[in-house]
């Protein structure tokens, strides 16, 4: 007995699969070409290989929780410059959707290594530069990653909240991405506004995110997320706020989206710049995501912002804001110029770490896709 299967059964399908950690998430990285073609048959081939119908997600890959039920579809990209496009879906637990209005930088940090690996990009001496096209937002990205010996390698001395051990440093150096969703870096026109009585920063510097201040809301901001999240009038009340921002945002009804995230902000504690808890967008995060980190940075840096908390002017230049979370802190490098009394972002940069946790076939019952 070999462990391999000689005959598979015909009743499943085998699709070419890869489980990756990026930063603090995890995903199903598919190639979109061992996908089928159509887009909603293939949303049906990941929904059964993740199942996207039972809460625990028992019959599928998915782990049940929104931070490991996420997939990426990675191909070549046609864009002029770019190596790879990047295709980010969240698997919705529960709903038998899948979600393609955000992305995912944390995500994004295991895309270059997925791509070296699978060979969509020769690794170069020492390290290796990947272009990445966010395919849901047009964003760009380059991805430095360390290849001394020709390939991709996993074993480094950089830490990263919320993840165990050390692994080599990912650097995501991102292209022009404000207003990546929203059309503009403040999307109301505006950088302060009111809804519901609470002042708030409309902000998408690569997500779409709701800045508050806690103590407006009744809250410190110190408590845990579990503390957060069994806060039932508090979290009524972030919903109402997010619909009325979204809209505000020119995001629409956002009743069924995950964007805009909601993050209450409050002094840092741990010698950080600001303390942060975020919901994506009803369930409070355990820590913060990659580019939620920088949108909420760029409000830091931002006079009249209700997260200037210091009531800082920030200098042209590189600013280094780091962001506190219940599990740690993500340091954003924000390169600043002003235009007027409006800091512009010019570029923003952090590192993170990837692994390759799993490689092989992704077994999906077949009548779940051709009925």
């Amino acid at each position: 007995m070999t462990g391999v299967l000689a005959a598979p059964s015909p009743d499943l399908l085998a699709i070419p699969c890869v489980l990756m950690r990026g930063g603090t998430s995890k995903a199903a990285f598919f190639l979109a070409s061992d996908l089928p073609a159509d887009p909603k048959v293939r949303d049906l081939a990941i929904l059964a290989a993740m199942d996207g119908v039972d809460r625990r997600q028992i019959d599928g890959l998915g782990g049940a929780n929104p931070l490991t039920t996420k997939v990426a579809i990675i191909s070549l990209s046609q864009q002029p410059g770019i190596d790879v496009d990047y295709l980010f879906g969240q698997v919705v637990i529960g709903e038998s959707r899948i979600d393609y209005a955000p992305t995912c930088g944390n995500i994004l940090a295991a895309v270059g290594p997925f791509a070296l690996e699978t060979g969509l990009v020769p690794a170069q001496p020492g390290e290796t530069k990947v272009g990445i096209r966010m395919v849901n937002t047009g964003s760009l990205c380059d991805a430095i990653i360390q290849t001394p010996d020709g390939f991709a390698t996993y074993e480094g001395e950089t830490a990263i909240s919320g993840v165990p051990g050390t692994s080599a440093p990912i650097r995501l150096r991102f292209r022009d991405i404000a207003g990546s969703t929203c059309g503009s870096l403040f999307p109301t026109g505006k950088v302060a506004d009111t809804f519901c009585g609470v002042e708030v920063t409309c902000v998408d510097n690569g997500m779409p995110v709701v800045v508050m201040r806690a103590e407006s809301l009744g809250v410190t901001g110190n408590e845990t997320a579990r503390e957060l999240d069994a806060n039932t009038s508090l979290k009524a009340r972030i919903e109402e706020i997010r619909l009325a921002a979204g809209a505000a945002m020119g995001l629409g009804d956002v009743r069924a989206k995950v964007v805009p995230k909601m993050t209450l902000v409050s002094p840092a504690v741990n010698g950080g710049d600001i303390n942060t808890r975020t919901f994506i967008p009803r369930v409070c995060h355990d820590a913060i995501g990659v580019l939620g980190a920088v949108s909420v940075a760029t409000a830091c840096v931002t006079p009249g912002s209700p997260a200037n908390l210091q009531g800082e002017v920030p200098l042209s230049g590189v600013r280094r804001v780091s962001v506190e979370h219940p599990t740690g802190e993500f340091t954003v490098a924000l390169a600043i110029e002003f235009e007027g009394a409006t800091p512009q972002i010019r570029d923003a940069a952090l590192l993170r770490t990837a692994r390759r946790l799993f490689q092989g076939l992704a077994s999906i019952r077949r009548k779940a896709v051709y009925p």
